[in-house]
C-alpha cells in the first residue's frame, strides 16, 4: 500500500483517520460471527484539474435500476470478492474496472476500513481506500450493471444545503446526501457522513432536518423486497 506521506496533503487526515478507526465508528451493523459473503468497494478519492481541497472529489456509481439487488441506488465500485482476487483489495479493483472502465494503474490503495455487515444482501463488506492518482476516463462499462458513473466533488458533499436525513415508512431514518441530481443514502451515504467526520472535514449541518423517502425509490425498495 501506498506510503501515507505519498499522499496529496488535503488526503491524509483522511489516512490518519482509518489507521486506527473502529468498526462501530462506521455502522452500528457489524460482521456476524459466521456467514455473510466477503465483498469490497473502492472508495477512490481524485482531484480535478487544478488539483488540492477545492476539487477533491470521490467516485460514485449509479446501479441499474433492473437490479434484483440495491437497484437505482447510488453506489461506490464495488461487489463479492472472487476465488481469483487478490483479497479485498484485488476484488475492490477489478469490480471497479469492470463497472467504470478506470485505468487501475493510476489507482493507489492506501488503506482498508474494518469489514461492516449488510444485511440487507448478507455481504460483509470492506471499503478499500484509495488515491487516483492519475484519473482515467470513466463511465458505465455494462448498462446492465451500472446506470451511469459520476466523480462527485468532497464540497458539494460537504455543503450543509445537500446534508439530510431521509426517512423510510418503516421508521428507518439514516444519513442522506443530494448532489448532482442524485439521493445517496444507505450504506454509501453513512459511510460517507462518518468519514468525513472522522477526518474533520465536516461542516455544522441541521442534523434535524428531515425528508421523507422519494416515491421512486420507494417503488423500487418495494419491488426488490416483493422479489426475495
Amino acid at each position: 500500500m501506498t506510503d501515507l506521506a505519498r499522499l496529496p496533503s488535503w488526503l491524509q487526515p483522511l489516512a490518519r483517520a482509518a489507521v486506527d478507526v473502529r468498526p462501530e465508528q462506521l455502522s452500528r451493523f457489524l460482521p456476524p460471527a459466521e456467514g455473510g459473503r466477503e465483498s469490497a468497494v473502492l472508495m477512490l478519492f481524485g482531484e480535478g484539474g487544478r488539483g488540492g481541497w477545492a476539487d477533491a472529489d470521490v467516485l460514485l456509481i449509479t446501479r441499474a435500476h433492473d437490479m434484483r439487488s440495491h437497484a437505482g441506488q447510488v453506489a461506490f465500485p464495488g461487489g463479492a470478492v472472487d476465488p481469483g482476487d487478490d483479497g479485498v483489495v484485488g476484488a475492490a479493483l477489478r469490480e471497479a474496472v469492470e463497472e467504470t472502465g478506470l485505468d487501475p494503474a493510476g489507482v493507489e490503495v492506501f488503506g482498508t476500513l474494518p469489514a461492516l455487515f449488510l444485511p440487507v444482501s448478507d455481504f460483509v463488506v470492506t471499503p478499500v481506500l484509495a488515491w487516483w492518482r492519475e484519473p482515467s476516463p470513466v463511465s458505465a462499462v455494462d448498462p446492465a450493471e451500472v446506470a451511469s458513473v459520476h466523480r462527485v466533488r468532497l464540497a458539494d458533499l460537504l455543503d450543509p444545503g445537500n446534508r439530510f436525513r431521509v426517512s423510510h415508512p418503516s421508521g428507518y431514518v439514516g444519513a442522506a446526501f443530494g448532489v448532482d441530481g442524485l439521493l445517496v443514502w444507505g450504506f454509501t451515504a453513512g459511510l460517507l457522513d462518518r468519514l468525513l467526520r472522522l477526518a474533520g472535514w465536516e461542516v455544522p449541518w441541521d442534523q434535524q432536518r428531515v425528508e421523507a423517502m422519494p416515491d421512486d425509490v420507494l417503488r423500487l425498495l418495494e419491488r426488490e423486497m416483493g422479489s426475495r
